[in-house]
Formats: structure tokens, sequence, C-alpha cells
């Protein structure tokens, strides 16, 4: 199973929107997924046993320089956006 961390700023909010649009994205793409949700304060710690991070690119520069792929999503309400960015994460990390 993949593990997938959603993170935005506060931890709630935007987050479960994002959680629940990569769920879906998740799951369109035949993907066994569990998706988490963490804040800026823990992502970096709760990233080292997830398999992807989904954030916006003003928190991906946050997270700095951590072993797991990041996909910055411009539109956490954009299904479309991460479906396509969801089957290229996984497509280009095997």
């Amino acid at each position: 199973m993949m593990k997938i961390l959603a993170v935005c700023g506060m931890g709630i909010g935007t987050s479960v929107i994002l959680k629940m649009n990569a769920e879906k994205a998740a799951q369109q793409l035949g993907l066994d997924a569990d998706v988490e949700v963490a804040d800026i304060s823990s992502a970096r710690g709760a990233a080292t046993t997830a398999d992807l991070v989904l954030t916006s690119a003003e928190l991906a520069a946050e997270l700095g320089d951590i072993p797991t792929p990041v996909v910055v999503v411009n539109n956490f309400v954009d299904s479309d956006e991460i479906s396509a960015k969801l089957s290229a994460a996984v497509d280009s990390n095997g």
C-alpha cells in the first residue's frame, strides 16, 4: 500500500480537501493508497514514512530537503490536476 501525505499550513481545512481529492484520484488510478494529513510543523517527520507528499509550492519550499518525493499541487480542489500529478509521480517512482 502506498502512503501519501497531504500537507497544508495548519493541518486542517485545506489538507482535508486535498486528502479527499487525493483519495479519489488514487482510486481512479487504481492505486491502493492511504492518504494522511499533516500540518507543516509535523510534515517533515511524517514524510519519512510516506511514499509521496502532496502540498503547495510555498510549503514544498518550507519542507526543504526531505527524502520523500514532493508533488506540488496548485489547486487543492482540482481533482484533474491531482490525478495527473499523482499519476506522473507514481510512473516516475516505479
